[in-house]
């Protein structure tokens, strides 16, 4: 019997290279300065300019999409799940006051698919535009047996950079600090196997079906891109000294902002405060999903929380209106007693 190859066992490295070849111009187009060197190195190379700061301090993040990739799947559409990808990530750190410096992602698949591939670097490449962050390497892996045809797994690392004396970790929030919430644009990336649950299994939905609560198909609306909120945040910092930043991800408000919140201190959120987009009410509805599953799961309309001090919060708000953005004050801290929890919905 003749010898076997790796291209016959399910992986075509001359498919990987002349893939490789066809991203280099998009993943060129994010270079920022600081990167060295071309992308199919053994690393990606990045020089921090130490002397633009007092006392750096680099920032890092790693998350994936999780199961809205099935959805891009089931409607063949790949060109914003990258957005995603770099959005979890540098939304992360920009909670700390990173300046996003670089990225890189990991895209497994059975089989690699170059228009599918190619699709979802185009997506990675524009979120890392969104981020002011460089693509500086990645890898894409073929795993024949492990992933079934057209499903494919994405993951990513964003590094940033703050000086130390700015970093922002929520230890400045003080009571009669206020709340501003930053919109979201839907479930961004965090509740999709409940949503899938709900409306594609239990209600038997079609990701092409025209939904009038939604106003498009459910997949135009369940794909959405997440929304990166770098830009608006790295304005915000130049000129307000905000003492605490939440990014609202899987978890909801309610698991999410007591992350940053000091053990002296009680976030209390007036729940009317702000506009809750239609696909969270359809999905309640249409799961009978309780109020307090609804909160702890998904994002519910905001995607970014800021703590700011009271003299400062018409400033925040007209800044952000400013920057185009829909932005809420949606509550304060108050002194925590006892065992009381974190936060409360009134």
């Amino acid at each position: 019997m003749d010898g076997i190859t790796y291209k016959e066992s399910g992986v075509d490295i001359d498919k990987a290279e002349a893939f490789v070849d066809k991203i280099k111009p998009l993943v060129k187009s994010t270079f920022r300065t600081g990167v060295l060197g071309e992308i199919g190195g053994f690393g990606g190379l990045f020089h921090l300019n130490a002397q633009q700061y007092k006392d750096p301090v680099l920032v890092s993040a790693t998350d994936g999409v999780g199961t809205k990739i099935i959805v891009a799947v089931l409607m063949d559409r790949h060109h914003t799940i990258g957005i995603d990808l770099v959005a979890m990530c540098a939304n992360d750190i920009i909670t700390h006051g990173a300046t996003p410096l670089f990225f890189l992602d990991y895209l497994a698949m059975g089989q690699l698919a170059p228009q599918t591939a190619v699709q979802i670097l185009e997506g990675i490449t524009n979120g890392c535009l969104q981020a002011r962050c460089s693509l500086i390497g990645g890898e894409t892996a073929e795993m024949p047996g492990l992933y079934k045809p057209g499903d494919y797994d994405l993951a990513g690392f964003v590094v940033g950079v703050v000086d130390r004396s700015q970093i922002i970790d929520g230890s400045d929030t003080a009571v009669g600090h206020r709340l501003i919430g930053i919109a979201s644009n839907g479930l961004h990336a965090n509740g999709f196997s409940l949503a899938r649950k709900v409306l594609l299994e239990l209600h038997g939905y079609g990701v092409m079906e025209e939904i009038p609560e939604l106003g498009g198909t459910l997949g135009d609306e369940l794909l959405k891109p997440t929304r990166i909120y770098v830009e608006t945040v790295l304005n915000l910092l130049r000129d307000f000294p905000l003492s605490g930043i939440c990014h609202i991800t899987g978890g909801g408000l309610t698991n999410n902002l007591p992350r940053i919140l000091p053990r002296s201190c009680q976030a209390v959120i007036q729940r009317q405060s702000w506009t809750v987009p239609p696909i969270f009410k359809f999905l309640q509805e249409k799961g009978n999903i309780p109020e307090e599953e609804m909160l702890r799961t998904f994002n519910n309309g905001i995607g970014m929380v800021l703590v700011v001090a009271p003299d400062q919060v018409a400033d925040v708000l007209l800044r952000l209106q400013g920057l185009q953005e829909e932005a809420y004050e949606m509550g304060e801290i108050v002194e925590r007693k006892n065992d009381a929890p974190p936060l409360v919905y009134v």
